[in-house]
This record gives structure tokens, C-alpha cells and sequence, in this order.
């Protein structure tokens, strides 16, 4: 860095045709040098650039394509802008949204630059905390500073080196030099988020959640660290819409600890399907293709059907291919007696005689023998739970399967004694099962049989079966394997 310019800061406002550096061009951008006390240069422009202004825009700021269509493409100015900003601590306020867009549009004019950044938002968050708002506009009208041309790069960079040089005199710490390392952590976060809530996050393994100002959860990750994973969101210079969305609308963080790894991605699932938050990718490369579900017609007779898998619809069990959905389906008709014309084999072209030759069979008994087959089935699933380490060590996390199917999660104490099943249920949540959760279970069932045990209505303790035995009675049970 040049020793001249060391100290010296370049204070950038920018106004676009959009909200990201990828998709949307500078239309003004105003550069102010500033050596911590006063102003030592000025410099600022309209841009062309090169394509329409969208009407939102123009409201906002008042800039049209006739005011800039004879102004310089940003090419044209950007060894200019190049000279002003090297070497110098670039601020703003906001600064990542400025920097991302004059960074990348520099990278577009052949000028590689990258430098410190400040916010003037986290700026003041830490020297005039507890204010109900951080917005240039508000933080003008709180501390009385003079903001002339409100969303003209002009006048808001002014505003904001009226604003660096008020926040530089009341720091009596060393919040500035702590800000201006190069590994601080402070310039990376979301303008809107406050540290401290940051700071309070474990390091441990969980979940958390990113809310919107409104509180709305709109992100939900797991992680085996907390703190380091949610710091991971921040880093980097992704210039993607999506990105810059994202990071714009977080406004707070929470977060769940968990006692194992296994829960911490259960939990996640479980919460992704309860909130569908805007910004995460649904689980569909784990969802099954089909499932075997039954329902009633209108006049009242039960069906057996196979097709591609509903989350709306409850389903007797999930099949990833279509052959081993058949192969149950059939079983059921064999065993259970069932009218094979009330049984649909999704795409499959199967030629099943009717055992009553396409007459109409007694709807009771017709009934009785599907709900019987496909209630004998259920029961042969193994029921068990899962055990292993809780969150401290007063006690156990604990995961149910019952009948073959996920039925919940939650910790118990660490000497528990369970007196059965429903003791067992009675002390952990229930989550709508889907078989992602199932397939977690099903992996850390065959690498770690020891822990689990099965239940029965006899009081059970936690005290492991032999591995061996355990490894091949999972692997046995047709929630893993169908036979």
C-alpha cells in the first residue's frame, strides 16, 4: 500500500439499475477521499449502462436512460476510478452491496483490485448502539446530518463521509482498528445483522436458522459447528442475485444444539418440510420415485395403488424403484386374498386375474382383508430405538422407529429406565416421517448396531444386544430391504 494513502479512505456510493453485480450495471457512482477528518477529494459521474433503467429504479432515484446516454460507459472511467480507490480503505454504507458491484465492473475493465473494507453500518451499530434504525436516511435524521439528494450517489456519499468522520470522533476504542483488519469478521457480515448475535453461537454441533426482519425463518442448515458454519455463509465474493438477496435479508440468527450429527440432519429435514424457508434447496434428489399407498373410491371400496410419491399423501411405504413396489403389492394379493382388480401397478403393464372375475366382491370383507394385510405388514417392521449421545452428559438422544417408519426424536436422561413403547414415545417429539429421515436412520443402523435396541411391551433397558445379531435383524426388516 502506498505510504501516502495509507490512512486515506475512499467513501463510494454507487446507484444501479438492480440489486446485483452480476445481472445489474452502475448508472452514478461519487467517490469522496477522506483522511479520517476532512474531505480531500471529490469525484463523481452518471454511467451509461448499456441498458434500460426499469422504472423502480427511476421512482427511487430519479435517473433516466435520457440522463445517461450520453454519459461514459463505465469502461471509459474505470482507470479513473481504478487510481482513486488503490490503496486506500474503501467505505460505504452498506459496503458489500458497493463494493461487489464496483469490484466486479473493474474486473469486467481489465483493472484486478480488491482492498480493506468498512461499513458504516457496522460502523454505527458499534458506536451508536440500540438504534431502532441503521438506514443511512434515519441515521442522518438521528444524528442531525445535513442529506441532500437522498439516493443520488452524490449526496449520499456525502452524507455518509459526514457520517465516517462523526462515528471516527466518538470511537475512544479501538473499534475502527479492530474493523479494519484483514481477517476481521466484522466486514463480512450481513448489513443488517447484529454481531452480538453472532458472538453468542456455540461451536457445537446443531442447527440453525436464519429469520427475516419479521422474524420468518429463511434459511435452515445444519452444521457440526456452529459458529464457523454460519461464518462460511459470509465469506467470499459471490456476486450471484440470489446471494445478494439472501445476505440482504438476514436480520437475525437462532439456533438449536443437538447431541449427534445424525440429529442435527434430522432435525434440519424435519425443519425444512415444517418451514419451506425461501432460501433453501428442497431434499428432492433424496425423495423416493414411488410409493404403495391405498385410498376408497366412491362407493366405499379400499384400493391398493402404486405411483410416483405425493408429499400431501401418507403412503404405506416408499420405494425407490418401481419393480420392489410391485413385488410387495403382489405379495399382498397372494397372502391377504385381495381382488386384484382394486390394485393398481402404476406404469407397470401386469396382467393380474380377478379373483372374483371382475364381479363386485362383498365391500366388508373386501375391506377387512386389505386393512388386515396392510396392518400385519406394518407390524412386522421392527420398532427400536436408537440411542447415543445427548447434548451434555446428564443424558441421551433418542430416536424412535416404529413399525419400519420414523416417528420421532428427542433426549431423555441418561439413567432413564424406559417401562415400553409408549413410555419411550411419551418423551420425544413426533416428526411427519419421510423417507430421507428414514435412510439416515437406516445408515447409522448398520454402521452402529450397538446402538440400538429394540422394544417390546416388556420393560426395556438400554442395555445392547449383540451387534452381530442386531446388524442382521436390520438388514432383515423390510424398511431396509424388501425380500
Amino acid at each position: 500500500m502506498d505510504r501516502n494513502k495509507r490512512q486515506e479512505f475512499a467513501i463510494v456510493d454507487i446507484e444501479t439499475t438492480g440489486g446485483n453485480a452480476k445481472s445489474s450495471r452502475i448508472t452514478e457512482i461519487a467517490i469522496v477521499i477522506h483522511d479520517g477528518n476532512k474531505v480531500l477529494q471529490r469525484w463523481e459521474t452518471l454511467v451509461n449502462p448499456g441498458k434500460e433503467i426499469p422504472t423502480s429504479i427511476f421512482a427511487l432515484t430519479g435517473i433516466d436512460n435520457e440522463m445517461v446516454k450520453d454519459a461514459p460507459f463505465f469502461e471509459e472511467v474505470a482507470e479513473q476510478v481504478y487510481e482513486l480507490l488503490k490503496d486506500r480503505i474503501f467505505v460505504a454504507h452498506n459496503v458489500n452491496f458497493d463494493y461487489s458491484f464496483v469490484r466486479f465492473q473493474l474486473h469486467e475493465s481489465g483493472f484486478e483490485w480488491s482492498t480493506i473494507k468498512l461499513c458504516t453500518v457496522r460502523y454505527a451499530r458499534k458506536i451508536k448502539p440500540g438504534l431502532l434504525s441503521y438506514s443511512l436516511g434515519r441515521l442522518c435524521d438521528y444524528l442531525d446530518i445535513p442529506l441532500e439528494n437522498r439516493h443520488r450517489a452524490g449526496g449520499d456519499a456525502d452524507a455518509t463521509a459526514i457520517l465516517f468522520a462523526y462515528l471516527r470522533a466518538l470511537d475512544t476504542g479501538q473499534v475502527f482498528q479492530e474493523m479494519i483488519k484483514h481477517k476481521s469478521v466484522d466486514q463480512r457480515f450481513p448489513p443488517h445483522l447484529n454481531p452480538i448475535e453472532f458472538e453468542q453461537l456455540p461451536e457445537e454441533i446443531g442447527v440453525y436458522y436464519f429469520h427475516d426482519k419479521t422474524g420468518k425463518i429463511i434459511y435452515v442448515g445444519k452444521a457440526v459447528n456452529i459458529k464457523k458454519r454460519v461464518l462460511s455463509h459470509f465469506t467470499g465474493n459471490n456476486i450471484q442475485a440470489q446471494r445478494q438477496h439472501f445476505l440482504k435479508d438476514i436480520h437475525h440468527i437462532s439456533y438449536e444444539r443437538c447431541g449427534t450429527e445424525l440429529m442435527s440432519l434430522l432435525l434440519e429435514c424435519a425443519e425444512i418440510k415444517k418451514f419451506w424457508p425461501k432460501y433453501n434447496r428442497s431434499l428432492k434428489r433424496y425423495e423416493p420415485k414411488f410409493s404403495l399407498f391405498s385410498y376408497e373410491d366412491q362407493n366405499g371400496y379400499l384400493h391398493l395403488a402404486i405411483g410416483k410419491t405425493n408429499k400431501l399423501h401418507d403412503c404405506i411405504q416408499f420405494f425407490q424403484r418401481e419393480y420392489d413396489a410391485i413385488q410387495l403389492l403382489q405379495s399382498f394379493i397372494r397372502k391377504g386374498e385381495i381382488d386384484a382388480q382394486f390394485c393398481q401397478f402404476g406404469s407397470a403393464s401386469l396382467t393380474v386375474k380377478s379373483t372374483k372375475d371382475s364381479l363386485l366382491p362383498d365391500r366388508d370383507l373386501h375391506n377387512t382383508r386389505i386393512e388386515r394385510c396392510v396392518e400385519e405388514w406394518l407390524n412386522q417392521q421392527s420398532s427400536f430405538v436408537l440411542i447415543d449421545k445427548g447434548r451434555h452428559e446428564e443424558e441421551k438422544s433418542c430416536i424412535v422407529i416404529e413399525n419400519g417408519r420414523f416417528y420421532g426424536m428427542g433426549y431423555i436422561d441418561q439413567y432413564c429406565q424406559s417401562g415400553g413403547f409408549e413410555d419411550i414415545r411419551a418423551q420425544v417429539e413426533k416428526y411427519r416421517s419421510n423417507y430421507y429421515m428414514e435412510e439416515l436412520v437406516r445408515q447409522c443402523a448398520e454402521k452402529y448396531p450397538n446402538k440400538i435396541h429394540f422394544l417390546s411391551k416388556e420393560r426395556m433397558s438400554f442395555v445392547a444386544a449383540e451387534p452381530d445379531m442386531l446388524y442382521e435383524k436390520i438388514k432383515s426388516n423390510s424398511l431396509f430391504s424388501i425380500v
